[in-house]
């Protein structure tokens, strides 16, 4: 089973995708949870303003602490790595491939030749499922496709191997 798909079309840049390293990503959902969750977006440029002050309202008050704490660390749960289901939302990928003025749909294509074609907003808000219970999708992957809403999260469209935008 092949694990990269590639974004092209009319794209300023082709963009190749291994979702065997997502698990890693701080993108990544879980898909558990996410479709009866509230979802809040974060302004990644707000987010870092906002930690910076107040990293820096600390240091005035508190002084510098030297090493820096655990508290700060990034850590993985890693039980949960190991046993959930995971995937990520598309809007960065095609937004960093940059579609072309003339581009409206995206078309994602499965390992038997079937098409699934939908406006370019639309296929932004979607999602890769890219994992099954902490395992990869090695017989019908590498990923299944499914709607924003979660509509198809039981029957997701399986082996998306590629992405054309048009």
């Amino acid at each position: 089973m092949e694990s990269i798909i590639q974004i092209k079309g009319k794209v300023n840049f082709n963009i190749t995708l291994d979702p065997t390293i997502w698990i890693f990503d701080d993108r990544k959902v879980d898909l558990d949870t996410y479709f009866t969750a509230e979802h809040v977006e974060v302004n990644a440029d707000e987010a870092y303003v906002e930690g910076a002050s107040k990293f820096w309202s600390r240091e005035i008050m508190e002084g510098a602490s030297f090493p820096p704490t655990l508290k700060s660390e990034k850590k993985f749960d890693r039980q949960h790595m190991k046993v959930g289901t995971f995937g990520i939302v598309l809007k960065p990928f095609i937004e960093n491939a940059e579609p072309t003025a003339d581009a409206t749909t995206v078309t994602f294509s499965d390992a038997a030749g079937k098409e699934y074609v939908y406006p370019i907003e639309e296929a932004k808000e979607m999602l890769f499922q890219f994992s099954l219970e902490g395992k990869i999708l090695a017989e019908d992957g590498p990923v299944y496709l499914l709607h924003a809403d979660g509509s198809n999260l039981q029957e997701p469209y399986k082996n998306i191997v590629g992405i054309k935008v048009d």
